[in-house]
């Protein structure tokens, strides 16, 4: 029998009018629903048709269809009439439920209060039984009678209550902030993701804050599920997933590609502006001006020098260090009252010093986070720390020496790379707030100013109404003093 879940033809009759046409397609007197005590049949009567479920009384022209008819709200009266009905177009109907039934119908009767009912009895019955009945509306036992014979199962048949997808968390259990869930870097919805995220960074590019936020938001929901999503009703409830995001997936599930996305990829504006931005020391801003002013290359920047600062030059590919510097961040913990443990690198007074040849370019800022003082309610993008910004040429994985060559390839990379001296008080708060990705960064901020009324940032964690700064001998801390559950850096990929 098949199982096929399509739904209703147009136009479908309710149950109670197919029972109507059904009695008048068989000239079968139709009694109205038993109403307080239900009426009984003469003796006489009974005799004549035989119990329910006797074999005697009718030929079973189906054997692998048994079934059983409940009465919750059917009727003993009811019931009688509806087997008769059945009996006489060869179905073998059964008057106690067992492991034999296959189809158990039920009127008015809602999935939860059937899978109850099923629940009941399954436990009353014999425990062998590895399968279940189908629990079937009235439709499909009027269906069936008016074909003379079993209908197909179909889902608008079914009374089951839906089971959620394996796997699958809840939708409504979905935790609004990035923070409140672990998201790996690796996860089953990539493809769905980045061209969210191509959206967002789109939108960015035009300045479009609140498009740039809803598909940010949306891709790290997908990023944070713990399987793939097959089908749009599991985004469901899902926070954070709203129409537009919601039609883009469906493009993609259904085609494959995301005409919109596709768009996106291959403009000229995208492709320059996302080029622009991997430079080290280069903005939105400036990215969108040099666009503006007919710039779409790299090489057409090299060939105005005059346009872009050191560090800009820096960053630039170069024979020796092609593409865009790559960007690596650390933390370096320093000791109370000292800038660092490296002394190869000079005494603080001096600033960091690195080798000859070494150094691209570099930037050395002072801090201005001290020990005691809360944190800056508005920090430098880059914290308050002592830092230095460093563009290094660095050998290639080869092992070849730098300013060496070797044919066409070039032997040194770029690599940017972000020192930061840190007081041994401040160490946690600096770890956290330089690991995971921004998005990561950007929600355990807002759920410390939206949800718990405080301050974070890499420099701590300040009570504003208590004028109080919280101590944290870890990470761990933090996470405890916000309430939240403790993410290993691994899973603050949002």
């Amino acid at each position: 029998m098949g199982e096929a879940c399509s739904p209703g033809p147009p136009g479908a009759a309710s149950p109670s009018s197919g029972l109507r046409r059904l009695s008048s397609d068989f000239r079968v007197p139709f009694p109205a629903p038993a109403r307080g005590r239900d009426r009984m049949l003469p003796k006489r009567r009974r005799a004549q048709v035989g119990a329910p479920g006797d074999p005697a009384s009718s030929e079973a022209r189906f054997p692998g269809v048994a079934i059983y008819l409940a009465e919750p709200h059917m009727g003993r009266s009811r019931r009688a009439f509806l087997t008769r009905l059945a009996l006489s177009k060869g179905f073998r109907v059964l008057d106690a439920y067992s492991s034999e039934v296959t189809h158990v119908v039920m009127e008015q009767t809602s999935a939860e209060e059937a899978s109850h009912w099923q629940e009941h009895r399954a436990a009353a019955a014999s425990p062998q039984r590895c399968s279940r009945p189908a629990l079937l509306d009235i439709s499909w036992f009027t269906e069936s009678m008016a074909a003379g014979q079993p209908v197909p199962v179909e889902c608008r048949h079914r009374l089951e209550v839906a089971a959620p997808r394996k796997g699958l968390p809840c939708p409504a259990r979905m935790l609004p902030y990035a923070c409140q869930r672990p998201t790996p870097l690796t996860h089953h919805n990539s493809s769905l993701s980045e061209a969210l995220e191509m959206l967002a960074e789109a939108a960015g590019f035009e300045g479009s804050e609140g498009r740039f936020l809803s598909f940010r938001r949306a891709a790290a929901v997908l990023k944070a599920l713990p399987s793939p999503v097959t089908a749009l009703s599991q985004l469901q409830g899902l926070p954070h997933f709203g129409e537009h995001s919601r039609r883009v997936v469906q493009e993609l599930l259904e085609q494959g590609v995301c005409e919109e996305v596709e768009r996106v990829r291959l403009s000229e504006r995208y492709q320059t502006m996302k080029l622009f931005t991997g430079i080290f020391g280069v903005g939105v801003k400036t990215a969108d001006r040099w666009y503006r002013e007919g710039l779409r290359t790299l090489d057409s920047l090299q060939e105005q020098p005059q346009r872009l600062t050191q560090q800009q030059k820096a960053a630039l590919p170069r024979p020796e260090h092609p593409g865009p510097a790559a960007r690596r961040r650390g933390a370096a913990a320093a000791g109370e009252g000292s800038c660092g443990t490296r002394p190869a690198w000079g005494h603080c007074d001096a600033g960091w010093r690195l080798p000859e040849g070494l150094v691209l370019y570099q930037q050395h800022h002072r801090g201005s986070c001290g020990h005691a003082e809360p944190p800056p309610r508005q920090s430098h993008p880059m914290d308050a720390f002592e830092r230095t910004f460093c563009i290094l040429g660095l050998p290639q994985p080869s092992g070849v020496p730098v300013g060496s060559t070797q044919g066409p390839c070039p032997t040194r990379k770029a690599v940017r790379v972000d020192l930061v001296a840190v007081p041994i008080s401040r160490l946690p708060f600096a770890l956290l707030g330089w690991t995971g990705s921004k998005h990561f960064q950007r929600e355990l901020r807002r759920f410390c100013r939206k949800e718990r009324g405080l301050w974070l940032n890499s420099c701590g964690l300040f009570d504003p109404e208590q004028k109080m700064l919280f101590h944290a001998a870890s990470e761990e801390d933090i996470f405890r003093h916000l309430g939240l559950e403790y993410l290993p850096p691994e899973q603050r990929n949002a």
